[in-house]
């Protein structure tokens, strides 16, 4: 980028527009909101922000297992036959939305039979829920996929099933059948040995019927755990692995990882590195990216098991480093977040040096991040959150509706209500959402009225997407944190990959602020993410940040 073209966009005329949002909520330090009589003011630019023109650059999109990946609810999503409820075929009907955005990865929510809404007590691991549609939607649907260079990666739950699953069925039918003082035989019933059963109750255990028999059910009384430590449990998902891999999946995401042996991680690790052994003997390409949401220090070591990705929890939620910061709460300011990227990375290489790291911001299980945010500064924070998590290595996730600063906290059905489309509820493809949610009111505008503002979190989003798509050393370089240029307001990291370099400079603050980068040899503006008209500058080796902007710099 030279300081001509630097120059020119910043006396671009800026045109603006205040409209507030539908309702407005705050959100307290616990990450739940509450009613506030205040709106959320939102700026719609009509002029070209400088980031458009600063990142119009070829694309770098290099087909491996480091993405940009969707985590999808299909329940939410898109509704196809006006039920109310999203299924595979309206999934496909958006693809361009999801290609257009810049991912490249869908990770969909349990898609299989079940009894609840959310679909993780998994009643047949080979088939489609009936209220997503059929199997030929689904092939359909991974076709479609592959046509746009998107892999699928499918929900996985191990630790548990289904009550009403077969497996269950059997072996409780058997065991109630037990005269007093018999005890269960696995060549009577291999499926007692599927499941944990005793005679002794115990924590996580629920009574069989009425009988004196016991079964783990850590989760809920309907989602028995299974017994991962079972030749033939281990086995039989092997089998039902390939049978998706059959399907064209290209991954899955492992459910609960470190629930594997209640209370066990060093069994738990073992189980899973068993499937992820066989499922890399079939194929050593398919993605496996596993949940345990705990401190990094725990759940690092389970890349012993030779996973590929474990999500890396550190940085998401409303107590993670990157609300942490943006909320100033972090005891460095921006250099905490700079410094957390060489903890985490120096955590994981105790137990591997072959990882991909799975950075996300919000998942189904917490409160969107747009809620993390209030005052005035509440969208920049919104926009910059997005951006920073974008900016690290491995596969990035982003939770649909992200894009649009959609909100819900409290109960799990508020966090996956149905996606913004429009605020025409009646619209094509809406959807219900979980019948026992609240009702949500979204402080910012849907995608109908986001898509043509190049300044909405939208836009925003789009663009960092689309330097991870630029720039292969952002998502496959080991973050290096440059402590020396970097202080409270200004953190500055390096990637390095294939003989390519890139230092990203963050000022996740309110204030403007300028760092000297002339030892660095730095000589371009490679990338710019603003959250406001504010243009970041570089001359003579000394970079200038407005607030809540992220500077890329070769």
């Amino acid at each position: 980028m030279k300081k001509k073209l630097v120059s020119s966009l910043l006396v671009l005329t800026m045109m603006a527009g205040l409209f507030a949002g539908c309702g407005s909520k705050q959100t307290n330090a616990q990450g739940t909101e509450a009613q506030s009589a205040d709106q959320v003011e939102v700026v719609q630019e009509t002029a070209s922000p400088a980031m458009e023109e600063i990142n119009d650059k070829a694309l770098n999109i290099i087909d491996d297992n480091y993405r940009t990946c969707y985590e999808l609810f299909v329940y939410s999503f898109c509704d196809s036959d006006g039920d109310g409820i999203g299924d595979l075929k309206g999934v496909t009907s958006k693809l361009d939305y999801i290609e257009e955005l810049g991912c490249n990865e869908i990770w969909f929510m349990p898609i299989m039979p079940s009894t609840t809404y959310h679909k993780y007590d998994v009643i047949d691991y080979r088939d489609i829920d009936e209220q997503y549609g059929t199997m030929e939607d689904f092939e359909e649907l991974v076709s479609e996929c592959h046509a746009r260079g998107i892999n699928v990666v499918i929900d996985f739950v191990m630790n548990h099933s289904s009550s009403q699953n077969e497996w269950f069925k059997e072996a409780s039918s058997y065991i109630l059948s037990l005269e007093d003082g018999e005890e269960p035989n696995v060549n009577e019933c291999p499926y007692v040995d599927y499941y944990h059963f005793q005679k002794e109750n115990g924590s996580g255990y629920v009574q069989l019927g009425d009988s004196d028999w016991y079964y783990e059910a850590m989760f809920w009384s309907e989602m028995p755990d299974l017994n991962l430590d079972s030749e033939a449990v281990q086995n039989e998902f092997a089998d039902i692995a390939k049978f998706w891999m059959d399907k064209g999946v290209d991954g899955f995401r492992l459910d609960a990882i470190g629930e594997y042996e209640s209370g066990d991680p060093v069994a738990s690790t073992r189980e899973l590195g068993v499937f992820v052994d066989k499922v890399k003997a079939m194929n050593p390409d398919t993605y496996l990216v596993g949940e345990c949401w705990k401190t990094y220090d725990q759940y690092s070591k389970f890349y012993e098991s030779g996973i590929d990705s474990v999500f890396d929890f550190a940085f998401a939620d409303y107590d993670g480093y990157i609300a942490k910061v943006l909320n100033g709460n972090a005891k460095s300011g921006a250099s905490t977040y700079g410094k957390a990227v060489t903890a985490v990375n120096e955590s994981i290489l105790e137990y591997t040096d072959s990882y991909i790291d799975a950075p996300f911001y919000t998942n189904h299980d917490m409160a969107r991040s747009a809620g993390y945010y209030t005052g005035d500064y509440a969208l920049e924070k919104t926009k910059m959150g997005h951006g920073m998590n974008m900016m690290m290595s491995g596969t990035a996730f982003i939770y649909y509706g992200e894009e649009l600063g959609m909100r819900g906290s409290g109960k799990d059905e508020n966090k996956r209500v149905g996606m913004y489309w429009t605020d025409d509820a009646e619209a094509e493809g809406m959807c219900d959402g979980p019948k026992d949610a609240d009702e949500v009111e979204m402080p910012y505008p849907s995608l109908e009225e986001q898509k043509d503002d190049p300044m909405s979190i939208y836009s925003y989003v789009k663009q960092a997407i689309k330097l991870r798509n630029i720039y292969p050393e952002i998502a496959r370089g080991t973050g290096v944190f440059l402590e020396a240029v970097s202080d409270e307001n200004i953190c500055v990291i390096q990637k390095e990959y294939d003989g390519e370099s890139i230092t990203i400079v963050f000022n996740p603050t309110e204030n403007e602020s300028s760092v000297d980068l002339s030892s660095l040899g730095l000589t371009e503006i490679a990338g710019l993410l603003q959250t406001g008209e504010e243009v970041a500058t570089f001359e003579n080796g000394t970079a200038t940040l407005p607030a809540y902007t992220i500077l890329l710099l070769k």
